[in-house]
């Protein structure tokens, strides 16, 4: 595991720690750190979040993300010993959604295929 790998799994850890337990912000829904990626001389961080809810409810936590975002810094540069703290840039993961997706049109092709067995 490369010290890129290392850090990204300590933001990640230290985020999703500021985020649950930190943040008082009433916009923030339930908001799930899935992944964050760095590049390899640890100056920039891609963080990305998935949000249970709907669009609504995505919308005002990527806006309480974004305006704690210096916060959010600020705590992960103290709590994670760096000689630079990364730039950070939160994204919308839509992965879980997508998979949603095509989860419900397997299911609904399967109820097809059963339809035409049965006739």
């Amino acid at each position: 595991m490369s010290r890129s790998d290392k850090v990204s799994q300590a933001i990640k850890r230290e985020v999703s720690n500021i985020i649950h337990n930190e943040m008082k912000d009433p916009r923030l829904g339930f908001v799930t750190i899935t992944k964050v990626e760095l590049t390899d001389d640890l100056r920039f961080a891609k963080i990305f979040y998935s949000v249970l809810g709907e669009e609504a409810a995505r919308k005002k936590s990527g806006e309480a993300l974004e305006s704690a975002l210096g916060f959010i810094r600020k705590l992960v540069s103290e709590r994670i010993k760096l000689r630079f703290s990364p730039e950070m840039v939160f994204k919308v993961d839509r992965s879980s959604e997508y998979s949603m997706h095509i989860e419900e049109i397997l299911n609904e092709l399967k109820g097809r295929k059963d339809d035409e067995k049965s006739c």
